[in-house]
């Protein structure tokens, strides 16, 4: 503020507040002065002893290493030491704990030896609770309350002096405070820092601040018998009994003296159940005083209250150095205490119970021998103490470093690399730390704290378990997840020895879930819940055991529960009321552990594909090694002959995908214009850790790649015509280009149109980016003031006039008044090259050779050309040079039904008298182009049936698919009729216009021959028409005969011996041809009725035919007999003579004649 002042003098009201502040501190200052209470040693404590050296050290160094026995009394007398040298006053004297309860009862202590109540002179500060005020020269608080002020106070301004005490538990807090420590104190050269610790590897702090003092200060003065006492081992349950071997030391020491005794335990339930074990054993005159972290002042204060009894103290590792608990004269250790540890191994922090260090049960000895000698009984043997470790890791060295790192950021500390730890953290765990908060999204890509990360940062457990805890409130399963996630913070209850694994696994397999192993966990644990309500402590032990369950781990599962559950409550989340459903439990676990996932191999290895290249194998204890599900995760990856995955579950690899969205990556491959949907789409394959957890979908590519989706849009939509719009630039535009392309294919040309670069410069000159659909051109075009922004001009997309005569290139030809379509295609080497007719299947057979002989006129002359070219030498050098002869030809051919290349053989010879044979032309040989292409369709012109550059042939193959009843056409003619038997109807037309699928189709009506009666079919033919009218018109002649017919079919003189010989005829077609006496009375009525044509229409011409002819019919059917019989015996003799002419060279003109 001064320096505001300074740089804004004008600023009375920040001068005015600079100035209230300095006359406040200026009083604070004068108070503390005036209110120093009066200071007096104990002389019995080890401290007063250095209290000099103490003194002196404080005075000359920044900082002191302050290194004393347990029991020295440095945790009492330091502030009171450094209040006699002035300090606290400038600021106050803060004194770290590594506890609560530490915290409370020092600062009840102090204030006692300085004659004044808490809240005074001596204050604390924890979690909760506050008792400090502006004359509080003395400040206890907990290590984790100084860090938390740090992120308020950068500089510690409030301290003068520092008293960082127990330091060398090792804690995160503690390290954090003396590497925080580190950096400051050359910023503020004032402030006194004292370091104490117990008699382990002081030296290390020294070396951290830079060769700092250190005064080592005695502390026990009476002799400590050790004893080791392993518990008994329990008759019924087969394991230790521990309450039994408490009891036996506890009587062991009743019956030497009634000293008060300390015993140290685990955890709270371990407490609660000794109090309960040694209240029933009723030790005479004896108090049971628990002592853990959770319990109430009150609660606690009753340690430090004399009584008249002998007290038994219950304690945690809370009373191994924090406090000291008075008159203390034995210790019993059960070497266990919870550990935070993290496993390397399964990436997971647990909160195991496991056994002490040496240096710890060292600890716990010293609190023993104050006031007498004492005995302090190990319950365990002597060797397991021998073959622990020395000291126990600092706690960097054995906590997940996501954890630290994620508090470190919080604290705002900077990066875990630069910070000055007494002991640093390897480079390649602070990656590993680093890499798992971002996959559980605590930290972002700039590894900044996430709101999610500053929630996970409350959470007393490994990262991971509370990222599952978190997800589990928010979807409604954390009922569940709180068991799985205790279950996964403690080693495995389930025991598995090595002599009894099958029992174990037949035991286990009761739990088991063919689709999970943490829903077997699930499925234990409310067993065992249910069990232990009903039971006794003793027989529900046994249940445990007989289960393979370990009592004790279970206990800690539950002990974690409990505070997990108390913590979220805390947080404000609440348990589901509802069971949670497979799916929403294993996508809440999932959120922890997207790095544990494995995809099944293939093949026979029964392996599975893990992150980052990895392969596993799931451990044959779970419930899911015989069924191999295609996608699992592991809680955790154990390498032993193999690595296995343990804890496993079934999982969906699209919850991966939302639940690791910052951390999959996708990559797109082949982008392609999709016309349907008006977008540009791609195949999309998401990985997460290398797992193709999407291998292949398809996706809405223009989001993605913006630039490319538009090009192609352009390219493939636009330019290549692909897309489906109503927008009016469209058609336009593509009218135009068709025109183009159509006048190019008509000259054979490809130098009309501009090419497609062109044509997409247009757009790209016009669209803007961002646009890469048609739904976005659509909305851009309505906003345009110019709605022909993109219309095109001729000029645009046409290279040069092209001065093309339209007439020689119809859009269409003509036939019986239909008009057939024409389209022209230019692509040498295409089935498709040249002219195609559009030929709807009823008009195929109508249509002619002649027709599309001729092609179109802008053709005909190059088809002509290259006719007279093909012929033979011999014949095409009479007329040279071919163009020109085929321009004179043209001059005199007429374009018609006439084949054209008898049309030009006549031409040729008119020109020059020389004569072509038709067998000479070979126009097979004409390039494609010259020949016209027939596109069969069906009637509407939608589907097509054929293309063929052969007309007959395409008559012979689909010809009878037009017909209906000898060949008329399928289209409701109106003037058919059948069963007639005479003419009794009116005029027959010689055709008639009707309408097939659309098409106007010309058919020619005729009478058809029937057998017993006579038709009124629509032909479409006229040739066809004309045969089968003959036809029809003798059968109905016949039929008004009526007996005359059939006294004529029996009149026929010698009829076995004419068909003898008629049998021996070959025929074109055998045992299709009629019976010889109907061809001879066929013969006999064309004969007498139909000699002059068969022009006849109408009723009247019919009856003038009919009787003109009956009174020749006799007459004509002699005639018929006799003319038939003449030729038979003709063929005869000719056959006869030809059978004896054996010659070899005439056998071959022979055998042509006999064919005939």
């Amino acid at each position: 503020m001064a320096a505001a002042c300074a740089r804004d003098p004008d600023s009375d009201e920040l001068r005015q507040r600079f100035e209230q502040r300095l006359a406040r501190s200026r009083a604070a200052f004068a108070a503390r002065l005036e209110g120093a209470p009066e200071i007096d040693f104990p002389p019995e404590l080890p401290i007063v002893e250095r209290l000099d050296a103490v003194r002196e050290a404080i005075h000359e160094h920044q900082v002191v290493i302050l290194c004393g026995e347990t029991g020295s009394g440095k945790s009492t007398q330091l502030p009171k030491i450094c209040l006699s040298l002035g300090r606290g006053v400038a600021g106050r004297i803060g004194h770290t704990q590594p506890r609560r309860i530490a915290a409370r009862s020092l600062a009840t202590r102090i204030a006692a030896e300085l004659g004044q109540e808490v809240g005074q002179s001596v204050g604390y500060k924890v979690r909760f609770a506050d008792r400090v005020n502006e004359a509080t020269r003395i400040k206890l608080l907990t290590d984790g309350m100084l860090l938390a002020e740090i992120q308020g106070d950068r500089w510690l301004n409030e301290y003068d002096t520092l008293i960082i005490d127990e330091a060398h538990e090792r804690s995160l807090n503690i390290d954090f405070l003396l590497g925080y420590l580190k950096q400051l104190l050359p910023k503020r050269p004032e402030l006194k820092v004292i370091v104490t610790s117990a008699t382990i590897d002081p030296q290390r702090f020294s070396r951290h601040f830079d060769e700092a003092p250190v005064i080592e200060v005695s502390g026990r003065t009476y002799p400590v018998e050790v004893r080791y006492r392993p518990p008994p081992e329990n008759e019924e349950t087969g394991g230790v009994d521990l309450q039994q071997g408490l009891v036996d030391a506890v009587d062991e020491l009743a019956a030497e003296d009634r000293g008060d005794i300390l015993i140290f335990f685990s955890g709270e339930r371990e407490i609660r159940e000794a109090a309960e074990t040694l209240r029933k054993h009723h030790p005479p005159s004896t108090e049971i005083l628990p002592l853990y972290a959770r319990q109430s002042p009150a609660e606690q204060a009753r340690i430090f209250r004399p009584g008249n009894a002998r007290r038994i103290v219950l304690a945690t590792n809370v009373a191994e150095t924090s406090l000291t608990v008075p008159g203390i004269r034995h210790v019993i250790d059960t070497g266990m205490a919870r550990i935070s540890r993290y496993s390397a191994r399964s990436k997971i922090q647990r909160l195991p119970v496991e056994p002490i260090s040496q240096a710890s049960a060292d600890q716990r000895k010293g609190r023993c021998g104050r006031v007498a000698p004492g005995v302090c009984i190990r319950l365990y043997s002597e060797e397991d103490f021998l073959a622990r470790p020395a000291f126990t890791e600092p706690e960097i060295q054995r906590t997940n470093l996501a954890a630290v790192i994620l508090q470190m950021k919080l604290l705002g500390f900077g990066e875990i690399d630069r910070f000055p730890f007494v002991d640093p953290p390897d480079g390649r765990l602070i990656k590993d730390g680093y890499r798992v908060l971002h996959e559980i999204g605590a930290v972002d890509g700039l590894r900044k704290v996430t709101q999610l990360g500053r929630k996970l940062a409350r959470l007393p457990v490994d990262p991971r378990v509370g990222r599952m805890l978190l997800e589990a409130a928010h979807t409604g399963c954390l009922r569940e997840l709180l068991v799985i996630g205790a279950a996964l913070s403690v080693q495995d209850p389930r025991d598995r020895p090595q002599d009894k694994r099958q029992q174990a696994d037949e035991a286990h397999a009761l739990f088991a879930d063919e689709r999970s192993d943490f829903l077997s966990l699930l499925g234990l644990w409310d067993y065992l819940q249910d069990k232990k309500r009903h039971l006794t402590r003793r027989k529900f032990e046994r249940l445990c055991r007989e289960h393979f369950v370990s009592p004790r781990r279970f206990r800690e599962w539950e002990d974690i529960h409990r505070q997990l559950r108390e913590q979220l409550h805390e947080m404000g989340y609440r348990d589901n009321s509802e069971p949670a459903g497979y799916d929403i439990i294993h996508q809440a676990i999932l959120s922890g552990l997207l790095s544990h996932i494995g995809h099944r191999a293939q093949g026979k290895e029964r392996d599975y594909l893990g992150a980052r290249n990895s392969r596993f194998h799931i451990f044959p204890g779970s419930g899911l090694f015989k069924s191999r599900p295609k996608w699992v995760m592991a809680a955790e990856l154990v390498e032993t002959s193999r690595l296995y995955a343990r804890m496993v579950a079934r999982i969906e690899p699209e919850w991966a995908e939302r639940l690791g969205g910052h951390l999959v990556r996708r990559s797109y491959s082949e982008p392609h214009w999709q016309a349907r949907r008006g977008q540009v789409g791609a195949y999309e394959k998401v990985t997460l850790y290398g797992l193709p957890i999407v291998p292949r979908r398809r996706v809405n590519y223009g989001p993605i790649d913006p630039q490319t989706a538009r090009e192609i849009f352009i390219r493939f939509g636009l330019v290549e015509g692909d897309i489906r719009t109503r927008a009016p630039f469209w058609r336009h535009n593509q009218t135009l280009i068709a025109e183009l392309h159509e006048q190019e294919a008509k000259a054979r040309r490809r130098d009309i149109l501009v090419d497609e670069e062109a044509i997409y410069a247009f757009y790209d000159a016009r669209i803007p980016q961002g646009i890469y659909s048609v739904p976005q051109l659509e909305r851009w075009l309505r906003r345009q003031d110019d709605p022909k922004v993109l219309h095109m001009r001729r000029e645009d997309i046409q290279r040069q006039p092209l001065g093309l005569d339209e007439a020689q290139f119809p859009d269409h030809l003509e036939l019986h008044g239909a008009r057939l379509p024409l389209s022209y295609h230019f692509e040498p080497g295409s089935e498709a090259d040249g002219v195609t007719l559009h030929l709807p299947l009823p008009l195929l057979n109508q249509v002619s050779e002649g027709l599309v002989d001729w092609l179109v006129p802008g053709l005909i002359e190059e088809k002509v050309t290259a006719l007279i070219k093909g012929l033979p030498k011999a014949l095409r050098r009479q007329f040279v040079p071919a163009p020109d002869h085929a321009r004179r030809a043209l001059a005199l051919m007429q374009r018609g039904e006439e084949p054209l290349r008898r049309s030009l053989g006549a031409a040729l010879r008119r020109l020059t008298g020389v004569t072509v044979p038709e067998d000479q032309w070979r126009d097979r040989e004409l390039p494609d182009y010259l020949r016209m292409r027939i596109r069969l369709t069906s009637a509407d012109g939608m589907e097509t049936l054929a293309t063929s550059r052969d007309l007959l042939a395409l008559q012979r193959d689909y010809g009878d698919r037009v017909l209906a009843a000898g060949g008329a056409v399928d289209s409701g003619c109106p003037v058919e009729r059948e069963g007639l038997r005479d003419w009794d109807f009116d005029e027959l037309p010689r055709e008639i216009v009707l309408h097939s699928g659309g098409l106007q189709v010309t058919a020619w009506p005729a009478l058809v021959d029937e057998g017993d009666s006579v038709a009124v079919r629509c032909l479409d033919a006229p040739a066809r028409a004309e045969a089968a009218h003959r036809a029809g018109l003798r059968r109905l002649l016949m039929l008004r005969m009526g007996a005359t017919t059939r006294d004529l079919r029996k009149r026929i003189p010698d009829i076995q011996a004419l068909r003898l010989q008629y049998a021996k005829v070959p025929q074109r077609e055998p045992g299709r041809a009629p019976p010889l006496e109907e061809q001879i009375l066929a013969l006999s009525f064309d004969l007498a009725f139909l000699d002059q044509g068969y022009e006849i229409r109408d009723r009247a011409a019919f009856r003038a035919c009919y009787d003109r002819g009956r009174e020749r019919l006799l007459a004509t059917h002699e005639q018929a007999v006799a003319l038939v019989r003449d030729i038979l015996g003709r063929y005869h003799a000719i056959r006869k003579r030809l059978s004896g002419m054996t010659q070899l060279a005439w056998l071959a003109p022979v055998q042509d004649m006999q064919q005939q």
